[in-house]
């Protein structure tokens, strides 16, 4: 009877394996990144040094960061009149206006948050893993 029990976990593990596989095929990625990487062109004219990826989208920064939201929920999100900030694990996604659509930025969160800081403030917390301890003596303890 045991292994009929293990041949019964084997088949469960396998059925799962299928549904990812299928549902990654389907949607084609497995982060807010890789979405953007199959989504929009890429513009490396537009790229902010090496840390920031640029895409280009003929649609506006709101219907950008709707259609990443829709497939992604960030941590973290701020907009205002320059463009949509998405905070996710350990990346950003600034998508910004120009005159033809938006601009995509792509960036690791150690260098976005200080590039955006004065944009975002404190809308966006702190990325998973990082400690905060404040409050005065003793706090935190």
């Amino acid at each position: 009877m045991t292994y009929r029990r293990w041949f019964v976990v084997g088949a469960a593990a396998a059925v799962v394996g299928a549904l990812v596989a299928t549902f990654a095929l389907v949607n084609g990625t497995f982060s807010p990144r890789a979405y953007v990487q199959d989504r929009y062109s890429r513009a490396a004219s537009r790229d902010i040094g090496r840390e920031a990826t640029a895409y280009t989208s003929s649609k506006s920064p709101t219907t950008v960061a709707k259609e990443l939201t829709d497939a992604w929920k960030p941590s973290d999100r701020y907009a205002d009149g320059s463009g949509v900030y998405l905070r996710y694990d350990d990346d950003s996604v600034v998508i910004l206006p120009i005159a033809a659509g938006s601009v995509i930025l792509l960036e690791d969160m150690d260098t976005a948050h200080p590039r955006y800081h004065s944009t975002v403030g404190s809308y966006w917390g702190w990325g998973r893993g990082s400690s905060v301890r404040g409050g005065g003596p003793g706090a935190g303890k």
